[in-house]
């Protein structure tokens, strides 16, 4: 299996990286994770929605963009969780936003094989995409309760 390494704020990176931008949305103490439909050798492993950051557009821009282009809903972007994540290929990095939901808007599975609202105890219940997988223990405090 390939790894990804956890960098730094951005020190060193190089220019040419593509950025993949991913969305934690958070709703009531959960966390809603995406089943990958495709390709097969990722199918039905674990993901936060998102994607590409394409050309002239901003990191925000292309989260709410992607969010409703894969699950029909309108978000609100907030601040970063975790590091910089290098993809096992090196040639871009995953950076994970929190989010909410805006207004009604319920998520749908229009890219995915399912969705799941986790808490921060189940989230060690589902197999996560290895680049998200360093996400997830600095989204656990988002989680819990007060």
């Amino acid at each position: 299996m390939q790894t990804e390494r956890a960098s730094g704020g951005g020190q060193g990176e190089r220019r040419d990286l593509k950025v993949i931008v991913g969305a934690a949305i958070i709703r009531d103490g959960r966390v809603l994770a995406c089943a990958r439909a495709a390709p097969p050798e990722v199918a039905g492993m674990w993901e936060f929605p998102g994607g590409k950051v394409e050309p002239g557009e901003t990191e925000t821009d292309a989260l709410i963009r992607e969010c409703a282009e894969e699950l029909a809903v309108r978000v609100e972007i907030g601040e970063r969780v975790g590091r910089n994540v290098r993809m096992a290929h090196g040639r871009s990095v995953l950076k994970v936003y929190a989010a909410r939901l805006v207004g009604d808007d319920q998520p749908q599975a229009l890219e995915h094989e399912g969705l799941r609202w986790l808490t921060a105890d189940e989230l060690d219940s589902v197999t996560w995409l290895p680049a998200d997988a360093p996400i997830v223990a600095a989204l656990r405090p988002l989680l819990e309760t007060p």
